[in-house]
């Protein structure tokens, strides 16, 4: 089973986060790494993820100057350890088997890469 790193660049969305995080931590596809990466945020986000990351080995903190979501995602990959990256922006959450399908599509059909469809959900708003 290939390790799959998920990146999530975080900046100021403590009110998203905890979703974010608890959909990925509760994947059907167990093997993952998330790798949190906290770009100079100015609320609480910071400590957050420092909070989610002892919660689960599974998750490491990177902390670093704001650079932008392409930044933070470019010092994700650069640490990530996994066969495969998934990338998360931190205000989205997804499926509990979504890795999972993703994962079996790969390997039914030897891609190298894989995507996934959206769906707007506004009903925490």
């Amino acid at each position: 089973m290939n390790l799959i790193s998920i990146i999530i660049p975080v900046y100021n969305v403590q009110e998203f986060l905890g979703k974010c995080v608890n959909s990925v931590s509760s994947q059907t596809y167990r093997n993952i790494e998330i790798i949190l990466v906290n770009g100079g945020a100015t609320a609480n986000s910071g400590d957050l993820c420092e909070t989610l990351a002892n919660q689960d080995n599974r998750i490491s903190v990177m902390h670093q100057k704001n650079g932008g979501l392409a930044d933070a995602r470019n010092t994700g990959t650069k640490v990530a350890h996994g066969d495969y990256l998934f990338y998360l922006d931190s205000d989205d959450y997804i499926s509990r088997d979504c890795l999972e399908s993703l994962y079996n599509s790969i390997v039914e059909h030897d891609a190298e890469i894989a995507q996934t469809n959206f769906y707007y959900d506004y009903t925490d708003y």
